[in-house]
């Protein structure tokens, strides 16, 4: 196997191959998946790993406390233009409290949103009657 070196200890790879072929597999296009293309997937997500893991440290607050948080990695998701497509996996953590402030906060914008596009629905209909009775 191309994962291994002499012995079986020491690994050329970290992640298990089988999870990433299941992964790959998962996809309708694939029929079937070559060994080399299977261990450069796992070798590439693992220097992917190691870069976002290296960046998030580096840039947040890792380095103070010497270990590296998920707010580290989060922030740098959002932040970062490199991997702002991480942004939905990796969210911000926040309070249960604040989270339901938050809907509350959204459900009353979008009942004032609403009755302003109700308001202005109206307010065209009255410019049309207008419109109407002037001609």
């Amino acid at each position: 196997m191309a994962a291994r070196l002499s012995g079986g200890e020491n690994r050329l790879v970290s992640l298990p191959l089988s999870r990433i072929r299941v992964i790959m597999k998962s996809s309708p296009e694939v029929s079937s998946i070559n060994q080399d293309a299977l261990f450069l997937t796992a070798k590439a997500t693992e220097l992917f790993v190691q870069y976002l893991a290296t960046h998030s440290y580096k840039h947040g607050r890792g380095k103070e406390k010497n270990a590296l948080t998920y707010s580290d990695l989060s922030h740098t998701a959002e932040e970062c233009e490199t991997f702002q497509f991480l942004a939905d996996i990796l969210p911000k953590k926040i309070l249960a409290s604040k989270y339901l402030k938050m809907l509350e906060k959204e459900k009353r914008d979008g009942e004032v949103g609403e009755d302003d596009e109700e308001d202005e629905e109206e307010n065209k209909e009255d410019e049309t009657v207008d419109e109407d009775v002037g001609s």
